[in-house]
């Protein structure tokens, strides 16, 4: 059980549009939240985020004075604001725009127009990460469960470590690439109990590690759990071939990756 509910949430909403921002409210309100602050710029945000911290940022991508991009790479750098949950809405469809979102760790991507039932979706996640529970596994130690996190996105290493570590997992390695991954485990095979891995990568992608240590080390016990943007369906069945675990989605929420980690860990 939370001790926060959604009505609780405190939100810094940010957007430009007089219109969009009503209808944002509109929806905020249904679902009895009262305390949100509304700005226009990237700048008014910075502004008010120095002045006091809210339980959410929800911003829309395109503002009058940067990307939504650019402001959450700022807030990722800053050690006081980096770990406020960033939400976003937008009308943007292209993969190559949005992935730069995806990679920074955001508790959802909502389109222009939004179901409301995806927002109340993406608040329960908010919830996930402000009032984190501990996961319970009957044949581990949470605490001495241990992870290696490969991805080539400095920000998602941060954003897959925090959600990690609010499940009590505390015992995590980084690597950078796949072959970096490989060279990490292939020095100490028993001494991880899961891989998160990125699908796309430089030097060596995801698809490659999983082959690399399940045919070239032999290696068919370790779980991996792949987190990916990636929405091809014939690369992610190869994906399956390849022996992974369990697919999960950028942005992706707690409650998700907590089942995963059920499945992936303690197997019928």
């Amino acid at each position: 059980m939370h001790a926060i509910h959604i009505a609780d949430l405190s939100i810094l909403l940010i957007e430009p549009s007089p219109t969009q921002l009503k209808v944002i409210l509109q929806h905020l309100r249904g679902e009895g939240i009262a305390k949100v602050e509304g700005v226009s710029s990237g700048a008014a945000a910075l502004e008010s985020l120095h002045c006091h911290r809210p339980d959410l940022i929800i911003s829309s991508l395109y503002l009058p004075d940067m990307m939504a991009t650019a402001l959450i790479e700022q807030l990722r750098e800053d050690e006081v604001l980096s770990h406020i949950p960033f939400m976003l809405i937008s009308s943007e469809s292209s993969f190559e725009v949005l992935d730069s979102i995806r990679q920074a760790g955001v508790v959802a991507i909502l389109p222009k127009p939004f179901a409301h039932d995806d927002l109340k979706h993406a608040l329960r996640s908010t919830i996930e990460f402000i009032d984190p529970q501990e996961i319970s596994l009957e044949h581990y130690d949470i605490e001495n469960v241990r992870v290696l996190v490969v991805d080539d996105s400095k920000l998602a290493r941060k954003h897959i470590g925090r959600v990690l570590n609010n499940m009590g997992i505390e015992k995590i390695t980084e690597a950078q690439d796949g072959k970096e991954g490989l060279d990490v485990f292939s020095r100490d095979q028993n001494g991880f109990d899961l891989i998160v891995t990125d699908y796309n990568m430089p030097v060596m992608d995801g698809q490659q590690l999983i082959r690399a240590i399940r045919q070239d080390l032999g290696n068919s016990i370790i779980p991996f759990l792949m987190v990916t943007s990636e929405d091809n369906e014939t690369r992610l069945a190869n994906v399956h071939k390849a022996g992974v675990s369990g697919i999960c989605d950028k942005p992706f929420n707690p409650q998700t990756v907590k089942e995963m980690l059920y499945r992936v860990l303690e197997p019928d």
